[in-house]
């Protein structure tokens, strides 16, 4: 719920994602594959309120006054066939729809771009209504962390900025997903 909130209250959100697609952007197939491979594993009827659960999130990138909302998705994440071959190419074909949205720009950072910064983290930089609100949200293992610090955000959008500048433009990330459906 505190993912949402923020989600719901931000003007702008940035996101660097290297094992999964990010949330905002996930199919229910997909979520539904990540959700089962969880460990301890999860009951059906909690895979299936962590599905509507991302679902309704989504409405932030569509409703009246989208967020603005920019992903820097590794490449790693576009191969890793979360649910098998139909589920990955549903989503990346998702990825491509949304990724048509004016709000929303997509990034794929390419096995090229090399050794990263936060390697493996997933990163979620959610810009508050005022800088006081501004959030880090940072996924682990046991949930999601958060943190408000100066030096905490001025790190993480560090590594924000460097995906930025190495991933493939917005054109191209869209040609390269595109790619990996056809293959």
């Amino acid at each position: 719920m505190d993912i949402a909130e923020l989600e719901w209250h931000s003007t702008g959100i940035r996101t660097g994602a290297f094992l999964h697609v990010p949330g905002l952007l996930q199919t229910d197939g997909y979520v539904r594959a990540v959700c089962s491979a969880a460990l301890p594993p999860l009951s059906p009827h909690e895979i299936e309120l962590r599905v509507a659960m991302r679902m309704q999130r989504q409405q932030v990138l569509h409703r009246a006054a989208p967020v603005t909302y920019t992903a820097y998705v590794h490449e790693t994440a576009l191969r890793i066939e979360f649910g098998g071959a139909k589920v990955m190419r549903t989503q990346l074909e998702h990825l491509c729809d949304v990724g048509e949205r004016a709000n929303v720009d997509i990034r794929v950072l390419p096995f090229a771009s090399g050794a990263f910064p936060g390697a493996g983290q997933t990163i979620c930089d959610m810009r508050g209504v005022v800088p006081q609100l501004d959030t880090i949200q940072l996924d682990t293992a046991h949930g999601p962390g958060f943190t408000h610090a100066p030096a905490q955000l001025d790190k993480y959008r560090s590594q924000l900025d460097w995906m930025e500048s190495v991933s493939l433009d917005t054109s191209a990330s869209r040609d390269f997903i595109l790619a990996l459906i056809a293959t």
